[in-house]
């Protein structure tokens, strides 16, 4: 279809007042011969409407309105039947530098420019439908997991359920209490895990299968390929979306040898107490004598931090509980707790209040020296740093250490993906499934993959059960919108995917390397690089990473970006008038940049900002198209990277770091200085500074000078 070009500059807001709008409409009329230019006071109220009857008259298929951020009014300019591009002449112009000024002006200009030439460049991508498998998978059974099932089933989405042991309920089975979740906070409550059980199994649209394990699962959203394993058999089946809701695994005591464990049978984890609370008996196991006495070490100091980064509020928590355990069931025990830092989060601080309560149960702060066998059977806990005063020596007939629960590893149980880039889920550096925690907490990075309860952090009973709801709801949202070909997160409803002209490929596997979502796959033996289109997040990080530029999305594209800075115009032999790419990450970067603008904070005018998908979609021949076209400095920003990253798409800052190396060759091959173009993080906590660092920016380019190619 002949694509046929409106342009609508719009004059509210300010616009109007700041800039000259019939300048913009010659712009468009003259410059890129466009037939449909129109002027309004307010496109965003009833003038929407011209637009609309331009679509449906006069054939208009492809829109360009230069008004507000793209960020705002998205719901006034959704139009089917056209594509949009959004120019910003509210926030990043009219609000953020001053009326009538001839940079103003300037700025404004460009911005159109550059949004009528990516008008001209998109191509309405055709979405992939052919995955739309509405089950939801969910593996493991404990609360997270019946939660997760629960809530796919109420939703009227069918769910498979497969635990690995004969019996759903997971480690909450073997629990006597669960810490209070009801007002007032106070006291301890039943676990719930038959009833939950009960329900789980009693479901129509649930198909438990217990004692049963994933042997493998390939394909993508809306159309898994899983294989289970079951009773000496292997079953296929097909889900749209999965849940990994495996739990965890008590820490490993035995790194904990200092304090006595391995060495004095008196000396159990919390895990043991609660099954000694279960069975009814708390004795001492060296000799089975009623505890008379008993140590609760929390384990979360100086050289205690194996065990910590795995312990989050939780045991704290469960320490509070086994203090109560044991002072119900031992009415004449002390009980001494022993911690660094007690956490008891939100309406926890009740039931930590009511321990204290208790005259039997002394809490202090301080960090144990040594533990030592008595000549009583028991043991002598040597305490250092407590506020009671010098070095205190507490003797105890059981000392519990807090231990963490280290999640199960996707790669060895769970999951067994068939995905080139391996079997399990990228993990923290602690070993939980890794995900932009800020953002998108339950997102894996694995497209349709979502993790719920103790396999993404540490939580108690009743957060796993919020958590297996929660994903539920994801992963319902990933079979709608792979069945309607588009994505999910954090480009919701993003209908393109890659392509690549592989007669150019040069078979480097760099693409299906840096894709952190395991998106691209290699054709076996020959090493030609394929999408598997709805484990794709179109980040474009591939697009970056491509060497020969062959890869490319119907509506963002290596030469659309290089055209798009191509349409600026850019003055020649004016010191006043240096003119700065700034290729902005479309997730942090131009959030903050409007942020700035919506509280009238003062921008450079020599900027020209082309907002990206992800900084690691950025390839090194645009800082070269930038340079060889005149600008005097390129300027990429993008969100903080590191191990508490803000990337949406987990490594694209931390990629386009390592390439800088290659815009620095390009640099030196043009003859230019390497502090022309620079990478800066951003957050949009951070806009108040941001106007002050791009001035900063800006004055270095002017002091190392003009790009001495312009005019060639």
């Amino acid at each position: 279809m002949e694509k046929k070009l409106g342009v609508y500059v719009c004059g509210g807001c300010g616009i109007g007042e700041c800039v000259d709008k019939e300048r913009l409409v010659r712009i468009a009329a003259e410059e890129y011969q466009v037939s449909v230019v129109k002027t309004s006071p307010a496109f965003c109220l009833e003038d929407v409407r011209l637009i609309k009857e331009d679509i449906e008259k006069e054939g208009v298929n492809a829109v360009v309105i230069a008004a507000c951020s793209p960020r705002v009014n998205t719901d006034v300019f959704a139009l089917p039947s056209a594509t949009v591009e959004r120019v910003n002449l509210r926030e990043q112009v009219a609000w953020s530098h001053p009326p009538g000024h001839e940079e103003t002006q300037s700025l404004a200009n460009d911005a159109l420019r550059i949004g009528i030439v990516r008008a001209q460049k998109t191509r309405p991508p055709t979405p992939f439908t052919e995955a739309n498998e509405r089950t939801v998978l969910v593996i493991g059974g404990g609360v997270a997991g019946m939660t997760a099932a629960l809530g796919a089933a109420r939703s009227s989405v069918k769910a498979i359920l497969v635990e690995k042991t004969p019996r759903l309920g997971g480690f909450a089975a073997r629990l006597w209490k669960q810490v209070p979740k009801h007002p007032p906070y106070r006291d301890l409550e039943e676990p719930g895990v038959d009833a939950l059980i009960r329900e789980t199994e009693a479901h129509p649209d649930i198909q438990v299968l217990t004692g049963a394990e994933v042997q493998t699962i390939a394909g993508q959203p809306g159309k898994f390929e899983v294989s289970i394993r079951r009773d000496g058999e292997v079953r296929s089946v097909t889900a749209g979306a999965v849940v990994l809701a495996t739990g965890w695994r008590p820490f490993d005591a035995t790194a904990l040898e200092r304090y006595g464990f391995g060495k004095s049978p008196n000396v159990v984890t919390n895990v043991t107490l609660e099954e000694m609370a279960r069975t009814g008996k708390l004795t001492r196991p060296s000799d089975g004598k009623e505890v008379k006495t008993v140590a609760i070490l929390q384990c979360d100091g100086s050289g205690d931090e194996a065990n910590a980064q795995y312990s989050a509020s939780v045991t704290y928590l469960v320490s509070l509980k086994h203090a109560t355990y044991i002072r119900e069931r031992c009415p004449d025990a002390s009980v001494y707790v022993i911690y660094r830092d007690m956490q008891t989060p939100g309406m926890y601080e009740y039931f930590y209040k009511k321990v204290q309560e208790d005259p039997g149960v002394l809490f202090t702060r301080g960090t144990v020296k040594e533990v030592l066998p008595d000549a009583a059977g028991g043991l002598v806990v040597e305490v250092e740093g407590s506020p009671l005063g010098g070095g205190v020596r507490l003797a105890v007939d059981l000392l519990v250490l807090a231990t963490g629960m280290v999640p199960v590893a996707s790669e060895s149980e769970g999951l067994n993906l068939a995905y080139l880039q391996g079997k399990g889920l990228p993990v923290s550096k602690y070993g939980f499934a890794d995900s932009n925690f800020l953002c998108f907490p339950y997102e894996t990075r694995r497209t349709g993959i979502y993790s719920a309860g103790c396999v993404r952090k540490p939580m108690d009973l009743t957060a796993a059960a919020l958590d297996g709801s929660a994903a539920a709801l994801k992963a319902i949202q990933a079979v709608e919108k792979s069945s309607a070909g588009a994505a999910v997160h954090p480009r919701v409803g993003d209908l393109s995917y890659p392509s690549f002209f592989l007669q150019q490929c040069t078979m480097c596997g760099r693409c299906s390397q840096e894709c952190p979502f395991g998106a691209i796959e290699l054709v076996p033996e020959k090493n030609t690089p394929f999408v598997v289109t709805n484990r794709c997040r179109r980040c474009g990080i591939c697009m970056g990473a491509c060497p020969v530029q062959i890869i490319s999305f119907d509506d963002y594209t290596v030469d659309m970006v290089a055209s798009m800075i191509k349409a600026v115009e850019i003055p020649e032999g004016d010191e006043e008038k240096p003119r700065i790419l700034v290729l902005a990450c479309e997730n942090d970067a131009y959030p903050a940049l409007d942020m700035a603008g919506i509280n009238r904070l003062q921008l450079p005018a020599s900027l020209r900002v082309i907002p990206v998908r992800c900084l690691g979609s950025v390839n090194a021949i645009m800082a070269a198209d930038a340079f060889s076209r005149g600008f005097d400095g390129v300027l990429l920003l993008g969100c903080k990277s590191g191990d508490d990253y803000q990337c949406h798409f987990i490594k694209g800052s931390e990629l386009l770091a390592t390439r800088m190396e290659n815009v620095r060759e390009t640099l030196g091959r043009l003859m230019l200085e390497p502090e022309r173009a620079t990478v800066m993080d951003v957050e949009i906590s951070g806009f108040d500074r941001l106007p002050d660092r791009l001035a900063e920016f800006v004055a270095s380019i002017k002091a190392v000078g003009l790009n001495p190619m312009k005019g060639f």
